[in-house]
């Protein structure tokens, strides 16, 4: 996915409409090329950068513990590009028209938060509102088709002929279809959280299931239950609960050969008290001694 923007004096924004400067999916190809060619040569008209997310960077977001989705994601790329053309390049930015991703009252109002002297107005389909944004959009979509043509494959790939990417392109499909493994899925270039993608996984691929020390409705957080005196004030039931939640941990550690207990308890994405993590660190410093490492408290 390439994220683009491009930059021009308020004056001269009409000339983008002058090399007839639209919607870059209304464009062919050889058209998108001509008109970049223009863009790109002709810098006393205007600027552009871009910034390309590669399908792992994406589905590595998606699919992780904790969830960044597209939105997020092409939320905080285009305030890392504004960010580098007013701060890093210290252009005099003074208006700033994007194509919304989700809300766009709600976006325009995150962006004023970040940019707060810019005058923003997010738009739908604002690349066939703003010639700077349509511009900026045939800027980012000849950088991807560049980038597709000029793919290496690090896989051994049957077909390697992928059409556009959209899901109704027969060559698309082929494509897919072609270069699926039953365990390892797909090659790099495919997006993993793409849902066409992930159904044909979900019909096609072996299922795996990961062992869990834990119960996946645990919210992890009663696993360990503090001892202090505070807390010792309920009784001796109390300190039973807790010992016997402490145990649970220690033994699943202790029988645990690959971590995999160690790594749950502290990889999952949920609130902890400090009493609970702490207790948590004791066990996984035994755990280490008895392993003949040592843990570095200074973390």
């Amino acid at each position: 996915m390439v994220y683009g923007a491009l930059f021009c004096p308020i004056e001269k924004e009409k000339q983008l409409k002058e090399i007839k400067c639209a919607d870059s999916k209304s464009l062919s190809e050889k058209d998108r090329e001509s008109i970049f060619e223009k863009i790109n040569v002709e810098n006393k008209l205007c600027g552009f950068a871009v910034k390309s997310l590669s399908p792992n960077i994406i589905s590595t977001g998606m699919l992780g513990r904790v969830k960044y989705n597209l939105n997020e994601l092409s939320h905080d790329t285009a305030i890392s590009l504004i960010d580098v053309l007013c701060n890093q390049e210290k252009l005099n930015i003074t208006h700033v028209y994007l194509d919304t991703v989700g809300d766009p009252h709600k976006y325009e109002l995150k962006l004023s938060k970040h940019f707060p002297k810019l005058k923003i107005k997010v738009a739908k389909k604002a690349d066939s509102l703003y010639p700077c944004v349509s511009a900026a959009s045939i800027c980012a979509k000849v950088t991807r088709d560049t980038l597709l043509k000029n793919w290496i494959f690090t896989e051994d790939c049957a077909n390697r002929v992928y059409g556009s990417g959209y899901p109704g392109d027969p060559l698309t499909k082929k494509f897919l279809d072609s270069n699926l493994d039953n365990i390892f899925g797909f090659v790099k270039l495919v997006r993993f959280s793409w849902s066409t993608a992930g159904l044909k996984v979900k019909k096609s691929c072996v299922a795996v299931k990961w062992p869990d020390a834990f119960d996946e409705n645990d919210d992890g957080d009663d696993e360990i239950i503090d001892c202090t005196e505070e807390n010792d004030q309920g009784g001796r039931k109390e300190a039973k609960k807790s010992k016997s939640k402490q145990s649970k941990l220690a033994n699943a550690v202790a029988n645990d050969k690959n971590n995999k207990s160690i790594l749950n308890f502290f990889q999952k994405p949920q609130k902890r008290s400090l009493a609970s993590t702490n207790a948590g660190c004791d066990i996984l410093s035994g755990f280490l001694s008895s392993r003949k490492l040592k843990l570095c408290k200074n973390f």
